[in-house]
Order: structure tokens, then C-alpha cells, then sequence
């Protein structure tokens, strides 16, 4: 038992120095970078916030396309990056940017082990759903849910981009020994796809709320700083499998949590159920739309 949990943490520790070298963020894309920096600063404004955007054609469809979703309920079509900032606001524009970058900086080739567009599907899916149900149950930080639900597998995106031969020995072992896949990463890496994810954004500075949504997105009755976000982001997945809408096959054993369900104040599983139907059309509507995140 000693012998086994040694091997594990010398697992973790080859995983963590794989992972400390890519402590920088990868490069993105340069208007990205530009939008985020200026964001940051004082000096922003809706004017040179659009000139930096403006110069990406496809960083402006990306941001009018998700202005433009179900998410939002506009009541008038935007058309213009101008008037995108100004509905969505600095903050709202600057959680949607953040994740695009991301979404650029860790994209890789779509091989038989990952699709690419099935997995942004899922990411995005996971995101739109946390920030409308932050809203439909009042509660505070939607802006996070929608970061915290697009970022929480990306883990999974991590390991198929820096330990592309583990990602693939993993695939192959739930696949032949049908086990789960949280286990089998513990086994092959050391650590699991939401350590991995945690571990990168805590080390970029992103707010403890949003590490720990993605580091128990998964149980949240782990959580010890808040587990309203971890709940609301484990609902949220659990609905891409539910509703058969973007689920992704790394959550084929995923199962809710009724008893943290409480945290969200559901009292039933019947309550839950039809609650989880009621998304099924934003489902559909922002999986149309996804196509132009990819």
C-alpha cells in the first residue's frame, strides 16, 4: 500500500513539472491579448475596445454569434460590435473574451481520441446552462458560472495537448477494462482531469471560487469555500447527458448528486427533473450557434 501510494506521488510530481512549464498561458491570438490587456486598464472604453477587436473578423462573429444566443434574450438584434459592449458590459465581454482565449491557446488537432468540436460543445453548452441557472435561482456571480462551466473540463483539453500518449493510454484502458475515467487518469497521471485544471488556473490567479467549482465540479460536497458554484456546474453537466444535447463521452458515468441538490434549495428529484427539461431549449438553440466557437 506504501509501495503503491509512493508511485502515485511520484506520478503527480512528473505530472506537476509537465504542468509548472506551462505556467505561462500559451500564446493567443494577438487581438485576444490585446482586448483582455486593455480591459485591465483604466483607460478602456468602448471605442478602443472595438478598434482592438475589429482587427479579428472571426473574434468579432464569435462575440456577436454568443451576444446574440438565447443566453442573453436581447430584445434587439446586435449587429455591431459597438453595441455588443455596450449591452454585455466590460465585465460580461471581458469573462466571454477570457474564454475564448483559452479556447484558442489549448486547441489541438481532432484525432479518433478527442474531437475537438464535440468537446467545445460540451465546454460551451456546460457554460451557457451554469450562467442561466445562476440567474433563475438568483443567485450571485453568473459571470463566473459561465467562465467556471466553460473552463471545467479543461483538464481533459490539457492532457490531450502535453501528455498526448497518456491521453491515449487512458482512452485505451476505459475502453478495454470499461472502468471510469477519473480513475484511470489518478492511475496513469497522478492526478485527474480537475486537479489538472485547478492546478493551472489557480496558478494564473483566477479566483479561488472559480478553482474550486472546477476542482469539484465533480463532488462538490468537497468544497469548503463555497459550494453553490460546484453544484451549479455539476447540474449543468449532468444536463448535457440528461438532455442528450452535447454530453461528451469522459462524463458517460457521470450521475447527479441529489443531496447536494439541496445547496440549490430543490427539495425533490421530481423538482429537479422538470427543472432540467426546461433547459432543453436553450440547449438546442445554443448548440446551433457553437459552430462558429470551434
Amino acid at each position: 500500500m506504501v509501495a503503491l501510494a509512493t508511485e502515485q506521488q511520484q506520478k503527480r510530481e512528473k505530472t506537476e513539472l509537465v504542468l509548472s512549464n506551462i505556467y505561462n498561458l500559451p500564446v493567443m491570438p494577438k487581438p485576444l491579448e490585446d482586448a483582455l490587456g486593455l480591459l485591465e486598464t483604466s483607460a478602456v472604453s468602448i471605442p478602443s475596445l472595438s478598434a482592438v477587436i475589429s482587427k479579428d473578423q472571426g473574434l468579432v462573429t464569435k462575440i456577436l454569434t454568443i451576444a446574440n444566443s438565447p443566453l442573453y434574450g436581447l430584445q434587439r438584434k446586435v449587429t455591431s460590435i459597438d453595441f455588443a459592449i455596450m449591452v454585455l458590459g466590460f465585465n460580461e465581454l471581458k469573462n466571454i473574451i477570457l474564454v475564448l482565449s483559452l479556447v484558442e491557446s489549448f486547441k489541438n488537432k481532432t484525432d479518433k481520441y478527442l474531437d475537438q468540436k464535440e468537446f467545445w460543445l460540451h465546454s460551451y453548452l456546460t457554460g451557457c446552462a451554469a450562467k442561466r441557472i445562476a440567474e433563475d435561482l438568483d443567485f450571485p456571480n453568473e459571470g463566473e458560472a459561465f467562465v467556471a462551466g466553460f473552463l471545467h473540463d479543461m483538464g481533459i483539453s490539457v492532457i490531450h495537448k502535453y501528455f498526448h500518449s497518456k491521453f491515449i493510454e487512458i482512452y485505451e484502458n476505459v475502453t478495454e477494462k470499461n472502468i471510469g475515467f477519473n480513475e484511470t487518469e489518478f492511475e496513469v497521471l497522478g492526478m485527474n482531469h480537475q486537479e489538472i485544471g485547478s492546478y493551472l488556473v489557480e496558478r494564473w490567479s483566477f479566483p479561488e471560487i472559480l478553482c474550486e467549482a472546477i476542482l469539484n465540479h465533480h463532488n462538490p460536497e468537497a468544497s469548503s469555500v463555497n459550494k453553490v458554484l460546484p453544484s451549479i456546474i455539476h447540474l449543468a453537466d449532468y444536463m448535457t447527458k440528461k438532455l442528450n444535447i452535447g454530453n461528451f463521452y469522459w462524463d458517460k458515468d457521470i450521475e447527479l448528486n441529489i443531496i447536494e441538490m439541496e445547496t440549490l434549495r430543490f427539495r425533490t428529484e421530481e423538482e429537479i427533473n422538470h427543472f432540467i427539461q426546461s433547459y432543453e431549449e436553450l440547449f438546442i438553440h445554443q448548440a446551433k450557434s457553437v459552430r462558429y466557437l470551434s
